[in-house]
């Protein structure tokens, strides 16, 4: 897939208040210091379309990407690390939740690990949920540019491992570096084919 245009409509705390569900949509969400805005800039081809911090956690609103005037892009607020209160963070919280259950254009939900570390409970649990609750998703290992061959493919089976402890059959995974460009395309083909599914899905309802 070729990116034309990537152009930011809208940040919002409200499903309501998200852009009108006329178009597929793919969300990226994460753990904070993942790496997601550099991700995001990579795939899109832009260098500052989602703010790249210095301090974790500054995501804080559901923000949407139009891109190529065909699909959007949505940049999730993180978890795990913002220094917050419990109240705001359940707020937060229940914001993501009630986005990712109640949006009808969702095509899917890359979820994004650091391929670097070893298994978190806290997105062993995050990913359980989408099971629990049904939503389509994947898994997204990111830089992989910061590990030697071998520690990439020890800490990327440990994680695959830990998981299959929860799920028979394990969901698609991508191994990706921002700096590189590695699995960029493989991302966009896996969108450029969910684009196409929802057009056949809205063919046969017409």
């Amino acid at each position: 897939m070729k990116i034309k245009t990537a152009d930011f409509i809208a940040s919002n705390t409200e499903l309501s208040k998200c852009p009108v569900a006329d178009r597929p949509e793919y969300a990226f969400i994460g753990r904070s210091n993942v790496g997601k805005s550099s991700l995001i800039n990579k795939l899109l081809e832009r260098n500052n379309l989602a703010r790249i911090s210095s301090t974790p956690g500054k995501t804080r609103l559901i923000n949407h990407f139009l891109v190529n005037n065909e699909w959007y892009l949505v940049d999730l607020p993180g978890y795990g690390y913002a220094k917050i209160s419990k109240k705001e963070r359940e707020k937060w919280e229940g914001m993501i939740r009630r986005y990712l259950t109640r949006r009808e254009n969702l095509m899917n939900t890359f979820i994004l690990i650091d391929s670097r570390i070893e298994p978190k409970n806290s997105d062993i649990e995050f990913i359980n949920w989408f099971g629990e609750q049904q939503l389509p998703f994947t898994i997204v290992f990111t830089k992989a540019d910061k590990n030697n061959a071998n520690a990439l493919a020890a800490n990327t089976s440990a994680f695959l491992k830990k998981l299959s402890e929860h799920w028979e059959t394990l969901p698609d995974v991508f191994i990706t570096s921002a700096e590189s460009g590695l699995g960029r395309e493989d991302i966009l083909d896996f969108i450029g084919k969910g684009n196409i599914e929802y057009k056949a899905f809205l063919s046969g309802i017409e």
